[in-house]
Order: structure tokens, then sequence, then C-alpha cells
């Protein structure tokens, strides 16, 4: 009998994580790593649904997301660090409950449709529109009972409970259905103005990036069009500096708002308070993953014994899914 409830979450490995991808989840697995036995997957497979033209992109990165997850906070001896490629239930998971899943519902899966849209794809390939497959089995191999993830991620869960509750009933089997945990800050925009912060969109601020790469995206900053000038009066409501002070600088947003009014502020002025903000968020960060990027040996020994460990975890629920089955002899 395990002695806690399991998290599942984790990030494809598609280059480094960003502060999107904070406020999403990275924020709350700190939060939650004591209250859950916690895995964190490195997608490496899903990576190959959108990158499969760049290995070495996927392979680099399955080590930066791995540090980039561990400069937020996450503690080594709380959480199990999982290589996705490497846990053969998954992969047999995934075969099972391809078999119960029409075509039909993957293409109407709005998230699939959304991210097809994105990459500009319109034959999708096999991999693609089985995403959501592929992350039932990702969920189930450890029997987790809750996956934090972004709003845009809701649909695919969704599918997922709908899978595991018919593969269920069909086969007398007892997995876990798992809960959706939705984040509460939801989707960052972009400080560009797009309408989400993205490694494709080039509109970005990674974990690791240097206060001067973090103030260049801040200067640069789509503020209030409509003020031309300092001593004109400011609209918050429309600015995308003053969204991010109410994400990473809440105590100070009423007083900004205040001065922003009535042009005691000027938008040079409350990007630099931002860029403050920011980086006074972002060092210890830098600092925790510099000390894995010195030592490279350490982060790849916690992905080998994490992925080892699920494996065989992984190996005895799917044993017991396949005697459900009738296909073991």
């Amino acid at each position: 009998m395990r002695s806690r409830r399991r998290i599942l979450t984790g990030d494809r490995t598609t280059g480094k994580l960003h502060l999107g991808h904070y406020v999403g989840s990275l924020k709350s697995r700190v939060e939650l790593q004591d209250e859950y036995e916690t895995f964190i997957l490195l997608a490496d497979v899903q990576a190959l649904t959108t990158h499969f033209e760049e290995p070495e992109l996927i392979n680099s990165s399955i080590l930066d997301v791995t540090m980039d997850n561990l400069s937020v906070g996450l503690d080594p001896e709380k959480v199990t660090f999982v290589q996705q490629s490497q846990i053969t239930s998954i992969a047999e998971l995934t075969v099972f409950y391809s078999m119960i899943v029409s075509v039909n519902q993957l293409r109407h899966n709005p998230t699939i449709k959304t991210e097809a849209a994105n990459y500009g794809y319109e034959d999708l390939s096999y991999g693609f529109l089985g995403y959501p497959v592929s992350q039932t089995a990702d969920i189930s191999f450890i029997n987790a009972d809750l996956v934090p993830v972004g709003e845009d991620q809701v649909p695919h869960i969704e599918l997922s409970r709908k899978i595991i509750r018919k593969f269920n009933k069909l086969y007398g089997t007892n997995i876990t259905v798992p809960r959706a945990k939705l984040s509460e800050v939801g989707r960052l925009a972009g400080l560009d103005g797009n309408a989400k912060m993205g490694k494709s969109m080039g509109n970005a601020i990674y974990l690791s990036d240097s206060p001067e790469v973090v103030w260049q995206h801040v200067r640069k900053a789509v503020t209030d069009t409509s003020r031309v000038h300092a001593h004109m009066e400011g609209h918050p409501e429309v600015c995308n500096v003053y969204k991010y002070h109410q994400v990473f600088n809440p105590g100070e947003t009423d007083e900004i708002h205040k001065e922003c009014t009535s042009a005691a502020l000027s938008c040079f002025a409350c990007k630099q308070r931002l860029n403050e903000v920011l980086n006074n968020l972002l060092e210890p960060m830098r600092e925790r993953r510099a000390y894995y990027e010195n030592n490279i040996d350490i982060v790849k020994d916690l992905i080998h014994e994490g992925s080892k460990k699920a494996n065989a975890i992984g190996n005895e629920n799917l044993e017991r899914i396949k005697e459900k089955m009738h296909i073991l002899i």
C-alpha cells in the first residue's frame, strides 16, 4: 500500500522552461511536493509529435527541463524524474488504450485542433492525433490521482478520464481515474501583446535568462498604446506590464494602478519596477541551476534512478492489468 496520493506532471522536452511554465504548473509542483508523491515526466516521446526533425534539441532538453524543475525549488529527495521513452509500461498502455478510442473523439478534441492550427498542420500524424491517448498512459501507469495542468489541457484530462472509465468497465481493472488541478493564474500572456507566452513565439522569458536578457524583454513590452506621453493618464487594464505586476507583484498593484492612472508613474518606470521583481524571483533559480549545470552527473543519475523506480511501479501495475485483460498465459 502506498502512503500518499500521487501526482503526475511534466513537460515536453522541446527547450528550456519559461515564466509561463512557472505560473502554469511549476509553482504548484513545489507547493504540492510535500503533500503528494510527485512524478515529473520528461516527455521526450511526445516531443517528437512536433519536433521529430530535431532529435538533438530533444536530447539536450531532457537535461534542461530537469534542471529547470530543480531550479524552482523541487527537492530531488521528494520528487521522481521519469524519462518517458524509458518506461515500457507507458508504451504498452498507449497501445491498449488506442483500441478503445475513436478517431472522431481525437479529431474533435479542441486542444488538438488548436495545436494543429498553431503549428500549421493539416495532415496530422498518427502520433500527434493520438497525443491524448499517450497522455492517458502517462497518467495511469503509476495510477496518478492528480494532474496539475493549464486550462488548455483540460480537454485532454477529460478524455483521459473517459478512456480509463471505459477501460475499467470493459476489463474490470481498477485504474485510478485522475483529477485535474488547474493553475490559479491560468495562461500567462506574452509581454509583446501575444495571447500566450511560448517558445515558438519568441516572446518567452526563460527561467535561466540573465538579468540583461530579462530587461531586454521587459523594456520592449507593449503597454498602453494610447498613452503616448508620460504625463498622460494611463489605463492599466489594457497594459501587459500591469498584468505581469498582478501575477508577480500583487502587493503593489493597487499603488501602481493609482500612480499609473494619475500619470505619477511612467511606463518606463513601471517596467523598471517589474524588471526588478522578475529578477528577484529568478535569481535564486539561476543559482540553483548553476549548481546542477556544474554537476551534470547528478542530474543524469536523478533521471536514471527515477526512471528505474517508475519502471518497477509501471511494470507491476501493467501485470495486474494484463491479468484482468486475460492476455497473460
